[in-house]
Parts: structure tokens; sequence; C-alpha cells
């Protein structure tokens, strides 16, 4: 089955927008239709609105660590991931100096394997369980501005323009931007940057058929990064990452004459496999922290902490904190105080789980460090991993009630 082939129309709860919601959602991808898909099987009346057709392509490598694989367990996801024919990874491989360190995914937390769906599938499956909890699901709907109580300095809602052109208002007691790195929810409450990256690196990758692999792969050379990422349909995803002067428009010569100079072994495997037709390139962003909430608004995935891509841990980045914020708008809602202080507690542990994270990456992504140092680094990014995974499984297994 063709990934394109994977999305239906998520359900969506009534033919025409109600005049006020408990919660709009700003973006309808991974993070925007997880934190959707738990408010609303808590009970709240949800609207999450998306600019782009269900089940559309978007920039990724695709690849869920345990965290990220742990969660769609956790929310009963995983199966139709698995059930789509989405490869289950059991061995991952580090490459860096002289060494290669293979390592077997062992079965912890639930989790006996990772998997990298194509976004074609894993956005059109957790925007799918949103409509089935009760959110109102609305693709082809942009945002054009916030609504405001310039009385209380309070965000109240959204100003929405449909794919007819047509003009509506949902008012909200809570806006969630889920609208990634351009976030119309950040740039127009001036959400503040907490911390900034100094760093980047450009990326450009494709999907080759029938190359021989084994699973994850991770190659670390300066200026000349790369990865494999076994994903649906037979394909796997390759991508090579430099500084942006070195990526330049990217495409299939680049990544061939990146992964020779990082890893040759690999670019033989690579010669002997079909190549794609194109590639797709980042042209690089630098990294990220942003305030988390304000008075009647709040951020999640892209639209509130950005690492570089170069990590591949962006997209369980992204489930983690949907499912922090979910629970701490939960436990708030209702009462403005306490919504506050649980929002607070939200921006506290993203934090926590993500600046070791930030600045390891972003250290990588300066493409200046040796031998030595990456694999110091590599430790660090394991550790933190680990710490995130540690934090996850110690929430309580239920669903978010």
């Amino acid at each position: 089955m063709s990934p394109d082939m994977y999305p239906s129309t998520p359900p969506q709860t009534s033919p025409g927008f109600a005049s006020s919601y408990d919660v709009v959602v700003v973006g309808a991808r991974a993070a925007g239709a997880a934190t959707a898909m738990l408010l609303a099987q808590a009970g709240l009346h949800v609207l999450v609105v998306e600019r782009s057709a269900p089940g559309s392509d978007t920039l990724s490598t695709h690849a869920l660590m345990r965290g990220g694989v742990m969660q769609l367990h956790r929310w009963g996801l995983l199966d139709t991931i698995v059930e789509a024919g989405t490869p289950a990874i059991k061995r991952t491989s580090f490459s860096y100096a002289d060494e290669r360190i293979d390592i077997t995914i062992k079965p912890s937390h639930g989790v006996d394997a990772l998997y990298a769906p194509r976004r074609t599938l894993l956005d059109a499956t957790i925007a799918r369980a949103a409509g089935e909890a009760g959110a109102d699901v609305r693709f082809h709907t942009t945002v054009t501005g916030l609504l405001r109580d310039h009385g209380r300095d309070r965000i109240t809602g959204v100003r929405l323009q449909t794919a007819d052109g047509r003009v509506h208002e949902a008012r909200a007691a809570l806006v969630i931007g889920a609208d990634g790195i351009r976030s119309i929810v950040a740039n127009g409450t001036a959400a503040a940057v907490r911390r900034q990256g100094r760093h980047m690196s450009a990326v450009t990758y494709g999907y080759w058929s029938g190359l021989e692999t084994t699973g994850y792969e991770w190659v670390f050379r300066t200026d000349a990064c790369s990865g494999v990422i076994p994903t649906n349909d037979g394909r796997t995803c390759v991508f090579a990452g430099a500084r942006p002067e070195r990526i330049g428009r990217g495409g299939i010569a680049t990544i061939e004459k990146i992964i020779a100079r990082g890893d040759p072994a690999l670019a033989e495997r690579l010669a002997r496999a079909q190549p794609p037709t194109g590639t797709r390139t980042w042209a690089g962003h630098r990294g990220y922290l942003r305030q988390a909430h304000g008075p009647g608004w709040a951020l999640v995935g892209d639209a509130g902490y950005f690492k570089d891509p170069i990590s591949a841990h962006g997209l369980t980045d992204a489930l983690r904190d949907a499912e922090l914020l979910a629970r701490a708008v939960i436990a708030g809602f209702g009462d403005d105080a306490r919504m506050t202080e649980y929002l607070d507690e939200f921006e506290a542990l993203r934090d926590r789980l993500s600046i070791t994270l930030f600045e390891t990456v972003d250290r990588i992504a300066s493409n200046e460090w040796d031998d030595a140092e990456i694999a110091q680094l590599l430790i660090q990014l394991s550790s933190a991993m680990a710490d995130e995974v540690d934090t996850l499984a110690a929430l309580d297994l239920e669903r978010v009630s």
C-alpha cells in the first residue's frame, strides 16, 4: 500500500463550527492531533484545525525513539502503525571515529522495537483517533488571527478561513498552538524565546528501495553526518546532514557524496539500491525553547520547542509534550489559577527533559567537534533520552482523565 493511500478523512462532529469550544488546537499533525485526542478523551469540547489536507506529507525523517513508540503503545495506536506494514526496528548502530557500535533493542516499558512510519500514516492515524474521541477535526482550514479580550490581556479564540473562503470565529478557554516553527499562535502572542540555539545544520533526504540494512544507522563525521531509517513500503529514508553551505540545494549526488565520505561501506550498499526520483531538503533553522504558555494560550510541538533535526528526535519529543500538556490542561481546566499552576509545571518539566538534549544537539549541529568529543556527546544524548523514557514510564498508564 502506498503511503499516499493511508489517510482517510477523520470523522468530524458537525457540519458547521460551534461558536465556542473548551480548547482550540491549531495544527493537526502529530503534536496537535495527539493533544486534541487526549483532551477529547477526557471529555473536553475540542476543535482542531489544520490548513493542509488530511494525511498529507511533510518534511520529516520519521524516526521514533523508544519514548515515542511507548506513547503510541500507551494510546492504543501502535497496532495501526504495525498493521500498515511499518517495519520493526530491532537494531540501531552508531558510527564515529573508527568505531561502529551496534545496539539491539531490548524489550522495555511495553516496547520491543522501534518504528519510523511515514507521516502520511502517523499523522492520519492520530488525527483519526482524535476525531473518534470526539474532537471536531477540520482540514483545509487556516487560522488567520487570534481573538483577544484586551481588558484582560487574554487570548479568547481564533479567526478561521475555510477552503471555500468563508470566515468563522471560534472562541475557547484555551488556544493551543501546534503549528510549527512559524506558529501563528507563538507569533501572535509574542511568546518569548527562553533559549536560542547557536548552530544549525541542513539536511537533505530521499527514499531508496532495496537498501540492505538491519535497522536505524547513524553516522557522525564532521560536516558529513548521515542516517538510514527504514520506513513503509520497502523504502528507506536516507539523509545527509552538514553545514548549510555544504548541503546547498541537496539532491541524490549530495547525499551520495556525504555518505561516501562518512561511511564507505554504506555508500557501497546505497549504490546497489534503487535511488529515489527526487529528494527533499531542509535548509536549516536555529533551535529554540519558547515560553510555553500565557493567558488563554499554550504551545506544543515545534511551535514551543525545536531542536536541530540531526538528532532525529523531534517527533518523539512532540508526542511526549502532547501528553504532558494535555495532562496539565485537564488537571487545571475550569480554574484559571490552577490552570496557570499546572501549565507552569508543564513548562518546567518540558524544559528539564529538553535542555540537555537541546544543548547536545546544538553542539552536534555546529560540525566543529572531533572524534573524542562526539563520543561524549552521544553518551549525553543517550542519557537524556533514557531520562525522558523513565519520566514517561512513570506516568499513570491509565488514559488521561
